[in-house]
């Protein structure tokens, strides 16, 4: 261990489907975020911890900010723009393919609020654009905020993210070790098992049925004879259009969605698993306050 430890909190805030949780995840090492290029996949923060001899930086993951359509919507937006106000520094992450937008005009206005706390500007996807278009993004959105640091990368590939880490704890206070040195995120198995499944959901699932899409664990339990973990979990829909997309014919999707999301979680757990999900319809879930609490959505104060 180092004689001065660094700590500290870093929000990383854009749009929807930017590559915030494949960031995350190279970060540290291991999937804790999953993944979709549908936009909004993320609806809560997810914390990946990074610890190294002589820093630990806790990385936020927050929801893509973007115009909400109900209330779910408006939580995740709630959620992303209040991380503002209780990190010491923020990662603005831009899509270098996709370019400048109105999403980037209102976040970027949110931003000028922020006082004091160093906001680096990470531009994204660089391995799919030319680098003149690079110069022309860093000269576009240096025009619209002073940022403490203009980092081009590529989350996927890796480009970049090293020097990224090291500029990171220059601008970090000397702090406390906040999580245990081998502990890589804070939410609990449950929650992260739950959106396993659901990237599964994501991934085989098209048009009206991803964003009505949530999970509940309702039980971990291990088998005392073959000493194999047994899930149950609840996908739970809005519509029973959707519940049968879900199933498919014979069952087949929902087949497939368990199969993949288990090889999965054996791979997050380092055991065997025993997958049981089912799915049930509850109306219009995503604008009833007590559904959003019921299925982990708590209530987040503006």
């Amino acid at each position: 261990m180092s004689d001065v430890f660094k700590s500290g909190f870093v929000a990383i805030v854009g749009r929807p489907n930017v590559g915030k949780s494949t960031l995350l995840n190279q970060i540290i090492g291991q999937k804790i975020a999953i993944m979709s290029d549908k936009a909004q996949t993320t609806r809560n923060k997810i914390q990946g911890v990074y610890t190294t001899n002589d820093a630990q930086v806790v990385f936020i993951d927050t929801p893509g900010i973007h115009k909400p359509k109900h209330k779910l919507g408006d939580f995740m937006v709630r959620v992303a723009l209040n991380t503002f106000r209780e990190v010491d520094m923020i990662f603005f992450v831009i899509d270098a393919e996709a370019g400048y937008g109105r999403g980037d005009e209102f976040i970027i206005e949110k931003l000028k609020r922020v006082e004091e706390t160093p906001i680096f500007l990470l531009i994204n996807k660089i391995d799919l654009v030319q680098p003149e278009a690079l110069l022309d993004l860093i000269a576009k959105y240096s025009e619209l905020l002073d940022f403490e640091e203009i980092v081009p990368i590529s989350a996927l590939q890796g480009n970049n993210v090293e020097t990224l880490l090291v500029e990171t704890t220059k601008h970090l206070a000397e702090g406390p070790m906040y999580y245990p040195e081998d502990q890589i995120t804070d939410h609990p198995e449950r929650f992260i098992i739950g959106e396993l499944i659901r990237e599964q959901v994501l991934k085989f699932t098209h048009e009206e049925v991803p964003h009505s899409v949530a999970v509940v664990i309702e039980g971990i339990e291990t088998n005392p004879e073959t000493q194999k973990l047994h899930i149950m979990a609840q996908i739970i829909v809005e519509r029973s259009t959707q519940k049968g997309i879900l199933i498919g014919k014979q069952g087949q999707m929902l087949k497939q969605i368990g199969m993949r999301a288990r090889k999965e979680i054996e791979l997050l757990l380092g055991s065997k698993v025993y997958l049981e999900i089912w799915v049930k319809v509850q109306k219009g879930w995503r604008d009833k306050e007590h559904y959003l609490h019921d299925f982990g959505f708590d209530h987040d104060e503006s």
